[in-house]
């Protein structure tokens, strides 16, 4: 089973190709590289403008198109309110075209199962903006991810608060944007427990998308199209602005 994962959810959109759990390639922008590993010099500003361009340089770099791709599978948020809109419009649109079933995963789960070489906590954290974060909390067994909160949005604060009293002696691996910008908040918390990964090294989160993607697809039914939503948990700025508006 070819699946092919997508992630928008922050600034960083990136691509990826799994055939039977095996990544095959993947391409990330803004400086990312394709399945032969020549780099991907993508300059365009936004999601919208470079997100075709970036699966069509992946399946030409694997020598695959679109009829070869069994499935698709997409991070449904939390995370960057028109980045997401993007991925899954994107993903609807080529799931119609082409006949291809869908599968969404959520970002946080994806940002988890990007670690491999880790056993124990896994804290995934995204900037959310205005001071901020969207994080939940995972344990890697193995080869398994075993969630262990919802997503919150909250403060940092109140994130690592939460964390710290979900268990107060195991170490916890941080990673995502929002563990780098807050970084130092967390480890003059948590101190030593706190572990930090920049994820540089690791598989793009939409390989990650794609490999959960396919795991789920080999033991139930690919989601609805009409009924794929996005995981936003709060409201947009839009609505926010409209809210305060509706008061006066």
């Amino acid at each position: 089973m070819k699946v092919l994962g997508i992630d928008t959810a922050t600034a960083t959109a990136s691509v990826a190709l799994v055939d039977d759990g095996r990544l095959v390639g993947e391409a990330v922008h803004p400086n990312g590289s394709g399945a032969d590993g020549a780099r991907i010099r993508l300059e365009k500003p936004n999601h919208a403008e470079i997100l075709l361009p970036l699966i069509g340089q992946l399946l030409q770099g694997t020598g695959l198109s679109l009829v070869d791709v069994s499935a698709l599978a997409v991070s449904i948020g939390p995370g960057s309110f028109t980045g997401l809109r993007i991925g899954l419009s994107t993903v609807k649109g080529l799931a119609y075209g082409w006949g291809i079933p869908v599968v969404g995963v959520p970002t946080l789960e994806a940002v988890a199962a990007r670690v491999t070489k880790w056993e124990g906590l896994i804290c995934p954290v995204l900037d959310a903006r205005k001071r901020e974060v969207y994080a939940a909390l995972f344990r890697r067994r193995s080869e398994t991810i075993e969630r262990l909160t919802e997503d919150l949005v909250c403060t940092p604060e109140q994130m690592i608060e939460r964390i710290g009293s979900l268990d107060t002696s195991s170490p916890c691996l941080f990673i995502g944007d929002g563990a780098r910008a807050y970084s130092e908040q967390i480890s003059g918390v948590l101190g030593a427990r706190a572990a930090l990964s920049s994820g540089e090294v690791l598989v793009s989160t939409a390989g990650a998308v794609a490999r959960l993607g396919a795991q789920r697809l080999t033991h139930s039914a690919p989601d609805p199209l009409g009924a794929l939503v996005l995981r936003y948990l709060r409201p947009a700025e839009a609505e926010i602005k409209r809210e305060r508006r509706d008061k006066l």
